[in-house]
């Protein structure tokens, strides 16, 4: 396995020697893509913050990003952290948008930004009305993104194509790698009610015109029975459908959480952040066959191989797309 590192600093590109791993880790949400790697200080290598770093293995593009952080110790060895252009989404800023696909709005905050793109794809459903008020622009494009699973079913993943911000519907993020007993040297499995899981939801709007508080309420209370009140509670405009709304909202969360962490599982650099892999394993009270989104993937590259481990779990959202129901596994 070939490995190519570059650094560019004005009009010079050095290719520094490594030393120890080289790590990569992509999540599917809300943080940017990083490498990490650290390199030797000698009397050729001069590199600063803000410096362009780029990362192939066997000729294929891994990541395109910016030097952020360098570290060094007595010994001259600098720990460097790097990201893609997603780093730059923790910006903040206030913007009011109407009638905008989310694709439509991460062009105009990449115009605004002057980030590059790539494949923006089209998300098939127009937000009637949006007000941010100084936030970071990765929540105001997630905000856009969850609506969009809300209404249309559908989840789209952000992320950075080796320089170019990309939006794909997660169909398109299919991995053909299988995981079992044998590919997997270890993993962890858990199943929970006490994070994102909610039996009753309460949505409320406060009618000025009325001067009422409008309530909607959705609940199942057979669940209410097994695990108590778990309620998800929270304020709608006028522009929003409460009943609608509270309804898909508990099709969502109305179920448990299960996470599955793979460890030191063989390479694969098409794995990122928001990939679909095929897990098939048994963890005892649920058996896997199935398509599973990976929630974050950590690749180490040492003494030329690679490794990696990642969060994965059966996503409620991606659940409902194929079947066309909220289930659990």
């Amino acid at each position: 396995m070939s490995q190519e590192l570059l650094i560019q600093n004005g009009s010079v590109v050095y290719a520094p020697v490594t030393q120890d791993e080289i790590v990569w880790t992509t999540e599917r949400k809300g943080s940017p893509g990083k490498l990490e790697f650290k390199v030797l200080k000698d009397d050729i290598i001069k590199f600063e913050e803000g410096n362009p770093v780029s990362f192939k293995v066997d000729g294929n593009k891994v990541f395109y990003g910016f030097v952020f952080t360098k570290d060094r110790e007595k010994d001259q060895i600098i720990k460097v952290t790097t990201y893609d252009q997603l780093r730059y989404l923790k910006n903040k800023s206030s913007y009011v948008y109407t009638n905008k696909r989310a694709d439509e709005l991460v062009k105009m905050i990449a115009n605004d930004f002057l980030l590059n793109v790539g494949t923006l794809e089209n998300t098939n459903y127009k937000i009637a009305k949006k007000s941010e008020s100084n936030q970071a622009l990765f929540d105001i494009i997630l905000n856009a993104l969850d609506e969009t699973i809300q209404y249309k079913k559908e989840m789209y993943v952000l992320y950075d194509d080796f320089g170019k911000i990309c939006l794909k519907n997660l169909e398109r993020m299919k991995v053909g790698i299988i995981i079992d007993e044998e590919t997997a040297q270890n993993y962890n499995y858990k199943s929970s009610i006490d994070t994102d899981t909610y039996n009753k939801v309460k949505l409320v709007y406060d009618n000025e015109k009325t001067g009422k508080r409008e309530v909607y309420i959705a609940q199942d209370t057979n669940n209410m029975n097994k695990w108590g009140v778990l309620q998800y509670f929270d304020t709608i405009d006028e522009e929003t459908n409460g009943a609608v709304k509270a309804k898909s909202l508990l099709n969502l969360y109305n179920q448990k959480t299960r996470s599955l962490e793979i460890k030191k599982a063989i390479g694969d650099i098409r794995v990122r952040g928001g990939s679909l892999i095929i897990v098939n394993l048994d963890l005892g009270d649920v058996k896997l066959q199935h398509f599973m989104l990976v929630e974050k993937a950590k690749h180490t590259f040492k003494n030329r191989r690679t490794f990696y481990g990642f969060d994965i779990k059966r996503s409620r959202f991606y659940n409902a797309i194929r079947r066309g129901k909220w289930q659990v596994l």
